[in-house]
């Protein structure tokens, strides 16, 4: 039996705009992702959001499956034009009432709300008056719909993480086009990181100095990062893996807790990177109580400063390739998922290794992990028995860094329920919750029930045999 800490958090994750939908109710304004998925050849399957998974009707039995399987967390995202409509001055009452009775029903079943105020649905008359992220005057206006969370949720809401990935943001949305806003640059992926900051940073200023204290809650960012392992023990692959480390999570990590940019990142981008005042900088560096990751996958790493940088693909890599040098590949014996992405546990439990070491050994929390298979419902409901074998896996390779003297202290699984998966629209589904989309019909999964008994026990048998736990990452490489 892997037993886990009796104060680890164990949740489940979803975002606003992929499973609410209700996109012209209760007084919600237009996002970006309404736009996105509506312009053609945007979205792999021609799908939108517009109805998603019905959470804006069926909020309460959602609420009500959660407690079924006996969840202790959920993490939602707050969708901001549901809020402000227009991305700033009045507010919509409906909006700030639905997720005002939303956390009520959860803490009425005991569950605590995790609460995520940007994931990726900006107001789309943001992007339209003031060019989105691109636009400094945003980090403003960012701080200003923080706070009305925080006046109107915050004596209930204890656990708050300003952006979703802004990695994703910046790159997929900015640089290679294929999330929205959908635009394509070499520079303008810094240039809305660098605002994604700097938000985030006059937001958490906002919460400490006139809510943190009364409502003692905490506040921090989520970042994504997949581990990269060096391709051979060549000195300049293994230097390779570091400064792709750096590009993709040092990215934000380094001034969150360094306050600058890697100097790696400052000696190749030059002046496409910005710059921070000296205030922002002290404003930003220590604006975490937490480090909340999202984890998926594993590549290889390898220096391409002699030569083309080969087949870099929008998802695959963490950064803009001609700027790291780094090629990156995935060695054909691994397993993938539906998504393509290699199951590598140990590259998790080496992730988790770098950010203790690198950022002072901060409290972790796993705010995603989780996997795509193409699931299909039987006579006897949903098995996924692969899903059961990666969580097994993984689990233990948390398990494993813990150990180690990691300070991981929660983990959510994405997702809840399947649900819209950005430009793959329908054709992905991450859930432990299996959705009918042409009727809203939910059907627990095997490893809905799996995951009900790893969070009753705070622990779990191992499988006896599971093809993708394996100790040894620092096997010979070609």
């Amino acid at each position: 039996m892997i037993h886990f800490p009796d104060d680890f958090v164990w949740g489940t994750a979803t975002a606003s705009y992929q499973i609410e939908g209700g996109w012209l109710e209760g007084g919600k304004g237009l996002s970006i992702w309404d736009a996105f998925s509506h312009t053609p050849g945007k979205i792999s399957d021609r799908s939108t959001g517009d109805v998603a998974c019905d959470h804006f009707h069926r909020w309460k039995d959602d609420v009500a499956l959660m407690a079924a399987l006996g969840l202790k967390a959920y993490r939602f995202s707050i969708s901001w034009p549901r809020i402000m409509p227009a991305g700033r001055g009045s507010l919509n009452p409906d909006g700030i009432r639905f997720y005002s009775d939303l956390i009520d029903e959860l803490l009425m079943h005991g569950i605590t709300p995790w609460v995520t105020l940007y994931h990726w649905d900006l107001p789309l008359a943001l992007q339209l008056e003031l060019d989105g992220w691109l636009n400094p005057r945003l980090a403003e206006s960012f701080r200003d719909y923080a706070t009305v969370c925080f006046a109107h949720y915050g004596d209930r809401v204890k656990h708050w993480i300003t952006f979703n990935e802004p990695w994703v943001v910046s790159i997929l949305g900015y640089g290679q086009g294929v999330f929205a806003p959908g635009r394509v640059s070499t520079a303008e992926p810094y240039q809305a990181a660098h605002t994604i900051l700097r938000a985030h940073g006059m937001a958490v200023r906002e919460y400490r100095e006139r809510f943190q204290a009364v409502q003692r809650g905490m506040i921090g960012m989520t970042n994504n990062c997949d581990w990269r392992e060096p391709r051979t023990h060549a000195p300049a692959d293994t230097a390779a893996a570091e400064r792709a480390l750096e590009f993709f999570l040092g990215w934000f990590g380094d001034p969150l807790y360094r306050g600058d940019y890697p100097d790696t990142m400052r000696t190749r981008v030059g002046d496409r990177l910005p710059r921070f005042t000296a205030e922002e900088a002290a404003m930003i560096r220590g604006s975490q109580d937490f480090f909340g990751l999202n984890h998926y996958t594993t590549m290889l790493a390898s220096d391409a400063s002699s030569g083309e940088i080969l087949s870099v693909q929008p998802f695959g890599n963490g950064g803009i390739a001609e700027d790291q040098e780094v090629q990156l590949t995935a060695d054909p014996a691994w397993a993938a998922t539906a998504m393509g992405w290699a199951i590598v546990p140990w590259g998790l439990r080496k992730l988790l290794r770098w950010i203790d070491r690198r950022y002072g050994h901060p409290a972790i929390f796993l705010t995603e992990n989780g996997c795509a298979f193409p699931d299909v419902p039987g006579e006897d409901g949903v098995e996924d028995e692969q899903r059961i074998a990666f969580l097994d896996a993984y689990l233990s390779a948390c398990h494993e860094a813990i150990t180690s003297g990691v300070d991981l202290k929660g983990y959510f699984l994405w997702s809840l329920m399947d649900n819209f998966e950005w430009s793959s629209g329908y054709t992905r589904r991450f859930g432990i919750i299996y959705v009918d989309y042409a009727t809203g019909r939910r059907l627990h999964k095997s490893s809905a029930h799996w995951y009900s008994r790893l969070v009753r026990d705070r622990g779990f048998v191992p499988l006896s045999r599971n093809p993708y736990r394996t100790a040894d990452g620092d096997r010979s490489r070609p």
